[in-house]
């Protein structure tokens, strides 16, 4: 935690007790080592220009900014998800949280009279001299902890390499600089609040800092649970944190620990036959490792997707990288929409049809109608680098602004906004076409019913997969007829349907109004079309697809992240008739008949002509699954399904009915 200001105190102690330091190390001619000033550098200056510094230049206000702390992101039910962090830390907000044995262990190692003196204690930094001639190595230390306590903040707030050395660097001037900084915190804070800030910043080795996170790091408990034994140990790492982490070098830190606890023996913290008792014991360790990033994440690609999705919120900051540090190191709080019962069905169907290492691509996002929240999202290729194990950093799941996917074409799933688009014009569902087994259209004629923006010229020819002959809106949909749909779109025009895609929220280009619209002509993602597919399962209501729902910093105040926006965007009627059709395709003679579940439900297939990928677009009105199977080599460029194996087959025909929707109706059911 930050500092607090107190009321000020007078500095005159301190001016005192430094013109006494002076005099001593003017006495003495001897530099005192660890001291936040050499003293001996002092006898270069004049007795004016002493007292000048003395007088005028202390004490120094620290401005202090929250310490870096790791980020949790959480499930819909609360339950850790993922940790992300430059640093392993979590901030205390009070002294009480931390074990009064453990205060105790740092204080008389680090600093045995930090509640008898300022900034500066010259018969600590003495006896620390003393001590550590004697042993012939660094026992005690001999800064103040206030001292340490400045210096690990203007190293931790350092912004660049050359602020990061001058924090460091063996020079008087910042010797100087550290002393007057120390001088203000003392003057301004009280020692319980100076010490809860350098146990919360302070750096205890192997990726932990501060004394929270060190506890749950090497002991398994809070700072609050620490015994002794652990407090000796953890109190003995800040001096040399390296060194003595006992996870590389056992010997040295149980050497440094039993140093600690002879101190504490010294110093009555503890009884001296305990303190030898203690020394006999082991480390005791329990090493609990907190996983940075997603990629062990329980669902590693909605932690990314999540990732990703928090990049965009201006709430986070101004620039993508302000909202990277504050992601990193501002000790947020995000709850998310995923649910883990979801995901582990959803990932239990990819995997049961698709192989990781098979040039083949499965993936499944599931959406809730109404409020857009994503509960899960799944795919057959796992996170990481081992391409020859299937593996990839790509996520094929979300919309192309949170990866560098371009997604695949839907293939028939967009006949879907060509249907509400008739029915928007009022379109009679009865409404017959004859549709032959194939057909040529002259693309000027959808010229008066498109955007004015697009100009189309020559014709554009469609055959038949499935039924050809006279077709309503019923069986036009069920049996997914190309000709049909062709031209039920000449009487939409292309602007129609094009826009209402988008207003569901896919971000297809103009390009993209062609008479191929309703055959799936652009790339897509299965968390858009989940999106979009909901806007009909909720009626006409749309809600933007949202990976989180709240998001809190270290103070546990809101952040004003963006929502599902959610608004309407197509006529209850409308809605509900697109949904009668779409009824279709998973009752008695549809396609995707067999997976049918027992409650209301709907969908869509959608194979593209070139059998590059096949879709299933499945509903019910709390829930849509669209399930996408892609052709794709290592590195996720598109190719044919055919001749690709998928579970036991070879795939000859793949399609949206026979190859995706059995995915969608394992995870469903």
């Amino acid at each position: 935690m930050p500092l607090r200001r107190p009321p000020a105190r007078s500095c005159a102690g301190f001016v005192q007790q430094l013109t006494v330091m002076l005099g001593v190390s003017v006495l003495t001619g001897v530099l005192l080592a660890g001291l936040a000033i050499p003293f001996a550098g002092l006898l270069g200056y004049g007795a004016h220009e002493s007292e000048e510094i003395v007088l005028n230049d202390l004490p120094l206000q620290l401005e202090t900014e929250p310490s870096a702390e790791r980020s949790q992101i959480l499930t819909s039910r609360g339950k850790k998800l993922a940790t992300l962090y430059d640093q392993n830390r979590v901030e205390l907000d009070s002294l009480d949280e931390i074990a009064p044995i453990m205060r105790k262990a740092i204080v008389a190692i680090e600093d045995s009279r930090f509640y008898q003196h300022g900034a500066l204690d010259i018969q600590g930094t003495l006896r620390a001299l003393v001590a550590n001639q004697s042993s012939g190595e660094t026992v005690q230390g001999g800064s103040s902890i206030t001292q340490q306590l400045v210096k690990m903040t203007l190293i931790e707030q350092a912004d660049t390499e050359e602020e990061r050395l001058a924090a460091i660097d063996d020079t008087y001037a910042r010797k100087v600089r550290e002393l007057r900084y120390a001088l203000g915190v003392e003057e301004e804070h009280t020692k319980r609040e100076i010490l809860l800030a350098y146990l919360n910043i302070a750096y205890f080795g192997d990726g932990a800092y501060g004394i929270e996170a060190a506890a749950q790091h090497f002991f398994g408990i809070p700072a609050k649970k620490l015994d002794a034994r652990q407090s000796a140990m953890l109190a003995g790492l800040v001096q040399n944190p390296t060194r003595y982490d006992p996870t590389n070098g056992p010997k040295l830190a149980r050497d440094r620990r039993n140093v600690v606890l002879e101190r504490m023996g010294q110093l009555g913290v503890i009884s001296p036959k305990r303190a030898d008792a203690e020394q006999q014991k082991p480390l005791g360790l329990d090493v609990h490792t907190i996983s940075n990033g997603c990629v062990s994440s329980r669902a590693e690609f909605f932690c990314d997707y999540v990732r990703n999705w928090l990049l965009t919120q201006p709430a986070l900051g101004e620039t993508r990288d302000d909202r990277e540090r504050l992601l990193l190191a501002g000790g947020l709080t995000v709850r998310t929409t995923i649910d883990l019962k979801f995901q582990r069905a959803a990932e239990r169907a990819v995997r049961q049809y698709v192989d990781p290492q098979n040039s083949v691509i499965g993936g499944l996002a599931m959406v809730e109608p109404g409020t857009g929240e994503v509960r899960a999202i799944a795919q057959s290729r796992p996170m990481g680098n081992n391409l020859k194990q299937g593996q990839t950093y790509v996520n094929y799941l979300v919309p192309s602004e949170y990866t560098n996917s371009g997604g695949f074409q839907p293939g028939s799933t967009f006949k879907a906004f060509v249907l509400a688009a008739a029915l928007e014009r009022g379109i009679p569902l009865d409404t017959t076409i004859n549709s032959p087994s194939s057909i040529t259209v002259s693309q000027d004629s959808y010229e008066s019913k498109t955007c004015p923006e697009r100009n189309l010229a020559g014709s554009y020819t469609v055959g038949n997969s499935t039924d050809s002959g006279p077709m309503d809106l019923y069986s036009g949909t069920r049996l997914s007829v190309n000709t049909f749909y062709v031209q039920l779109e000449q009487r939409t025009g292309l602007c129609a349907p094009w826009r209402l895609a988008n207003k569901m929220g896919l971000d297809l280009p103009e390009s993209a109004q062609v008479p191929s619209f309703t055959l799936g002509v652009s790339s897509v993602s299965p968390v858009g079309m989940a999106e979009a597919y909901a806007t009909f399962a909720a009626r006409g209501k749309h809600c933007e697809a949202i990976p989180v729902t709240r998001v809190t910093d270290r103070d546990g105040n809101a952040l004003d992240i963006e929502d599902g926006n959610c608004k309407k965007v197509l006529k209850p009627a409308v809605a509900d008739a697109v949904n009668d059709v779409l009824r279709g395709v998973t009752g008695p003679g549809g396609f995707a008949e067999a997976y049918s579940l027992n409650q209301p439900d709907a969908g869509k297939t959608g194979t593209t002509q070139d059998s590059k990928s096949v879709w299933f677009m499945g509903y019910t009105p709390n829930l849509v699954g669209a399930v996408m199977v892609a052709g794709a080599n290592e590195v996720g460029e598109p190719e044919s399904l055919v001749g690709k194996v998928m579970g036991d087959q070879v795939l000859s025909s793949p399609s949206g009915s026979g190859t995706a929707a059995p995915i969608w109706g394992a995870a469903m059911q």
